[in-house]
């Protein structure tokens, strides 16, 4: 391999003459080992360096016209352009696990930018620090790639997944209209439910979960640029803040503005705890549909066998003709994962000393592992299972009519005591309801089927 040398004020180093970055980033790559290749910064943090590192030099362009000049402001952009397309990411090797505050990451940006940029404009004329730091720490440029990568991941990419299930679970609730099944709790049979109703909770569970994504957003679109180092805004010009924030906007076309209070935009995290929550309450009902669906789906001779799910795949080395509900597990072990991913988010945002968090890497780590493995998962398991699950008319009609909770429907003739010693007569002698309760004398056999009718009990 070929090397060039680069420097840093700590001195030489030699750096791969095919790659852009230089001093910094190499002393990053050698001195962090950790996760090699497997648990590199997330490419949604390095697009959204490339958004905001194009910001500043806009701002700074209009700010400080003199130091920022047109043609450094024409190169710095063609390299972020080029980042943001993800021309660039085998230029940006950095692991999670590295200064918590994200400085070798931000650096990493800088070297790049300004070794590209340096190439498009045909003159060494961008320095990584003066020119494409300028104005700007890591204190405050990580933190807003964590706003920026998060509120893209959230709004262009786990929102869409799960609408487009939601939209699959209305026409399910359409088709299956007028079936009525046995409903459950506690793993027991009870009163008849319809399909569609049942359809309906897991609908308007998946709604709820993208209301409180989206009210978990508008506190992530406040960016900590601007403050520099430690809030104050040191080195930075006037107005510098407000107009970064507008210029991502521009740039992104979503609405960030500039935070009210650098220093808790510094220190603080708690919009992303406060956003991974609400990832994790739609894993936790991603979990509790799939699981339904399962167990609905269990069988197909010995289970509840009350739905049909696409066969994907054989599902055993050693039983010939087994499938199994493989979507459904995908799910749920992406939700545990979710959920495991929810308290390392909560224990990296507890651990701010004073003007600055030093667990932000993997603070954004886990949370755009959640958010793109939510996506990921709610769509696999929308086309592969969602969209082929078909009703068991047959077998739902068989175990409504076999529930012994359907002597429900007799408490307002019988009462309540009335109706489970019928119910358990019936159990214990392998009877139905309606021999229990004429044998007991609690209705005769014409009173009682004029008053049992399962499916008008929904």
């Amino acid at each position: 391999m070929e090397y060039r040398i680069e420097h840093d004020s700590m001195g030489e180093v030699k750096v791969p003459a095919d790659k852009l970055w230089a001093a910094q980033t190499q002393r990053s790559h050698e001195n962090f080992e950790i996760g090699v290749d497997i648990e590199t910064m997330p490419r949604e943090i390095t697009y959204a360096f490339g958004i905001l590192k194009k910001a500043a030099a806009q701002a700074n362009c209009e700010l400080r016209p003199e130091k920022m000049t047109k043609e450094k402001l024409e190169a710095i952009s063609g390299a972020c352009d080029e980042i943001i397309a993800g021309k660039l990411n085998d230029n940006f090797p950095l692991v999670v696990w590295q200064t918590g505050s994200g400085t070798q990451s931000n650096m990493n940006a800088n070297e790049v930018i300004a070794n590209r940029g340096n190439q498009i404009a045909g003159a060494k004329i961008l320095h990584p620090n003066d020119d494409v730091n300028m104005s700007q720490s890591s204190n405050d440029t990580f933190p807003t790639a964590m706003h920026i990568a998060a509120v893209k991941a959230l709004e262009d990419k786990l929102i869409p997944a799960v609408e487009t299930l939601i939209a699959t679970f209305k026409r399910l609730e359409e088709e299956n209209e007028g079936i009525v099944k046995s409903g459950r709790t506690h793993l027991q049979d009870a009163t008849p439910i319809k399909f569609s109703q049942e359809i309906s909770g897991w609908r308007t569970s998946l709604e709820r979960d993208v209301e409180l994504i989206k009210l978990a957003v508008k506190p992530l679109c406040e960016l900590a640029l601007g403050g520099t180092a430690v809030g104050t805004g040191l080195n930075a010009p006037k107005g510098f803040g407000e107009l970064v924030a507008q210029k991502v906007a521009d740039l992104t076309g979503k609405p960030f503005v500039t935070a009210g209070n650098k220093f808790h935009s510094l220190t603080s995290k708690d919009e992303m705890v406060f956003a991974h929550g609400a990832i994790k309450a739609l894993a936790c009902d991603m979990m509790k549909i799939a699981n339904d669906v399962r167990w609905l789906a269990s069988g197909p001779r010995d289970g509840l066998g009350e739905i049909f799910i696409p066969e994907n795949e054989p599902g055993s080395s050693i039983m010939p003709g087994k499938v199994n509900p493989t979507q459904c597990e995908a799910v749920t072990m992406v939700a545990v994962q979710v959920m495991g991913n929810d308290v390392a988010v909560g224990m990296a945002a507890s651990q701010g000393n004073f003007e600055l968090n030093v667990f932000m890497p993997v603070c954004a780590y886990n949370f755009l592992q959640s958010a793109r493995l939510m996506a990921e998962a709610i769509v696999s398991f929308n086309k592969n299972c969602a969209v082929g699950i078909v009703a068991n008319k047959e077998k739902m009609h068989h175990n409504l009519h076999n529930s012994l909770m359907l002597v429900t429907a007799l408490n307002p003739y019988i009462g309540y005591e009335n109706a489970a010693k019928t119910a358990k007569k019936a159990f214990k002698d392998n009877i139905s309801l309606k021999e229990a309760c004429v044998q007991l004398g609690f209705l005769t056999a014409e009173k009682f089927d004029e008053v049992f009718h399962p499916e008008q009990m929904v």
